[in-house]
């Protein structure tokens, strides 16, 4: 892809700041003059912190680090968010498409194997603006899309031959916990087609002869007490629609963060029979690429 094609892709994008409907919560507000919709971001995206990660997948880890890319706040904003201070309290700092670009740089120059843009939903338009002026500067490393699933198809349609790397988080898929835990009644529709397109752009997971990640699609899945998070649905989507040799996170990790004490039967940690009981459905599915633990 040239600069010029990210410049083009950056423009459509900012463009759509003035009436937002970067995400699926189409807002509709002026962001362009600071009006702020459910993501509370206005035209400057905010970051929280940024260097190596070494806390992703082995497949992004390798032996330098993911270049992990902290963004505040979320269009998605789940009760039990694991980032709660970053998501929903806001830390972090405004910073212009001059630093923004100049951050997505510096990960380069320390080695790191990618550019992980975590939580970018929201800040899409910034990004790709800080992306062109970075690869007129040399920039040239694989781009993670670390996101919520929370996407509008239109929107990732515009980051085909930009993002090299797809890794959605697919919370759940029935409409009732996506209502109570995110106010997003829509979410499984909009995340089964937003996983589609991404698999569409760019496949199945591909490591080098490193075992880095390449390109390709990763997905994670955070296993949730009391089945609120219908893992089952979850791998029957992967392994119907999508693919068996889709790479899968399927991570034990839930703590009760942020407002999940207020919901009973997430105020727990997820425990270990819950875990081993999505693992062995997604074997018997055929679900073999498994990460997680």
């Amino acid at each position: 892809m040239t600069d010029e094609t990210i410049s083009e892709k950056a423009l459509r994008l900012a463009a759509r700041l003035a009436s937002c409907d970067i995400c699926p919560r189409m807002c509709r507000v002026d962001r362009t003059r600071e009006e702020l919709g459910v993501c509370r971001i206005g035209r400057a995206a905010r970051v929280a912190s940024y260097g190596p990660h070494f806390g992703e997948e082995a497949p992004l880890v390798g032996t330098n680090g993911s270049g992990a890319v902290f963004f505040s706040e979320c269009n998605l904003r789940c009760v039990f968010c694991q980032n709660f201070e970053i998501s929903h309290l806001g830390e972090g700092e405004n910073v212009s498409t001059e630093k923004l670009a100049a951050i997505f740089l510096s990960i380069q120059r320390i080695g790191c194997h990618n550019l992980n843009l975590v939580t970018p939903t929201h800040v899409t338009p910034q990004i790709m603006e800080a992306l062109s002026l970075a690869a007129e500067r040399g920039f040239s490393l694989p781009v993670v899309y670390n996101c919520g699933g929370y996407e509008r198809v239109e929107t990732l349609k515009e980051l085909e031959g930009v993002v090299d790397i797809y890794m959605p988080d697919i919370k759940f898929l029935d409409p009732g916990p996506a209502a109570r835990y995110c106010d997003a009644p829509d979410y499984p529709e909009v995340v089964r087609a937003a996983v589609r397109e991404m698999a569409r752009q760019v496949g199945p997971l591909v490591l080098d002869r490193h075992g880095i990640a390449r390109r390709g699609l990763l997905v994670r899945h955070l296993v949730m007490p009391e089945d609120a998070s219908t893992s089952r649905k979850v791998i029957d989507f992967l392994a119907e629609e999508i693919g068996t040799d889709t790479f899968l996170n399927l991570m034990d990790q839930y703590r009760p963060c942020g407002r999940a004490m207020e919901f009973s039967e997430i105020g727990r940690r997820t425990s270990r029979e819950e875990w081993r009981e999505a693992r062995d459905y997604a074997l018997r599915r055929g679900v073999t690429r498994l990460d997680g633990e």
